[in-house]
């Protein structure tokens, strides 16, 4: 972070300013309505707090995302992940996998989920759904979707159920959820087991199993009072991998965990295989280093790819993975993506 060398004339200038970004993508600051998520014309995320919610006056906190597109390869550059990891994730996309990309805030996974659908065939029709839109997909065949909050009045509101709702409508091949946190968890999971197989989502989490976990507290807080053996087995038929993104000590951003659903188990819990893991080796000049470890020789989705006849190189890939421990070396962009 830095220190910006604006300044304004006062509070009011402030929060004149504030309200015009707001306006411009149909939002509203005020004291009614002092919080607002929002974006620029160039995809920047901005939050607004205002008075009263506020007490040292109005704040705006803009996140500006890189201009030029990462793709995974870019992001192996920047010791994120290993060539090996990526054409598994390539392989794993073909084949039609749903992958839900989980990390904390600022841990990169708007990023991480920018490069992976990439991978996305572009004669496929997707449909995104987003709070504020900041994906930038390239495909041909792309319909952005965006919610909106309530008007003065308490009405017009479009949630990112309602999104994920209408998009089942359009004959979508994939659905891509910028971040889900809420009711809309079931409409996606649904989603997922009802033949829109590749489709991909963020979560908030600190590790893989913790994904699993916020999203039976989501499938519980939407009200609808299913049994938890049920909303289990419907995230492992829905869910097929995670892909755990983690800010480092340092600053860089990595792939720390790569995870396969495996189905249920005999406890009844959520069965998953680690396909690789960052393994920390300790830090030097300031900077976190250590390995990639491919974790099983024989991916769960297998099956899948002998239908792509990509079955011989996913398991020739694992092998090599396996017999190598991968050092992460110095980077040329220090502060990774």
């Amino acid at each position: 972070m830095q220190l910006a060398p604006i300044k304004f004339r006062d509070e009011a200038h402030l929060l004149q300013i504030a309200q015009r970004i707001a306006n411009r993508v149909g939002r509203r600051v005020d004291t009614s309505s002092p919080l607002c998520d929002c974006r620029l014309p160039d995809g920047s995320r901005v939050n607004i707090v205002a008075p009263p919610i506020a007490l040292d006056g109005t704040s705006i906190s803009i996140r500006k995302f890189s201009k030029k597109a990462m793709d995974l390869h870019t992001l192996v550059g920047f010791g994120a992940l290993t060539e090996a990891m990526v054409r598994v994730l390539e392989i794993a996309s073909t084949c039609g996998l749903n992958i839900i990309v989980s990390g904390g805030t600022g841990s990169g996974k708007t990023t991480m989920l920018n490069a992976l659908s990439g991978l996305i065939d572009p004669r496929e029709r997707i449909v995104t759904c987003e709070d504020a839109a900041e994906l930038k997909l390239q495909q041909p065949h792309v319909v952005r979707l965006e919610s909106r909050p309530p008007n003065i009045e308490g009405k017009g509101e479009v949630t990112i159920r309602d999104l994920v709702k209408n998009a089942l409508r359009m004959r979508p091949d994939r659905i891509v959820i910028g971040e889900v946190r809420g009711e809309e968890c079931i409409d996606m999971l649904q989603a997922m087991n009802t033949g829109h197989d590749g489709s991909m989502s963020t979560i908030h989490a600190n590790k893989a199993r913790e994904a699993f976990i916020r999203l039976e507290n989501m499938v519980a807080m939407s009200g609808f009072g299913l049994p938890s053996e049920i909303v289990k087995a419907q995230i492992a038929g829905a869910i097929n991998m995670v892909v755990q993104t983690e800010r480092l000590n340092d600053g860089s951003r990595k792939i720390t965990e790569i995870v396969e659903v495996t189905g249920m188990t005999e406890r009844g819990e959520i069965g998953y295989q680690h396909l690789f893991k960052f393994v920390p080796m300790g830090e030097q000049n300031h900077k976190v280093f250590g390995r990639f470890d491919a974790c099983t020789e024989r991916p769960m989705f297998l099956d899948k790819a002998i239908t792509y006849g990509l079955d011989k190189e996913l398991l020739q890939i694992m092998r090599s993975a396996m017999d190598a421990n991968i050092n992460v070396g110095d980077t040329d962009d220090s502060s990774g993506y």
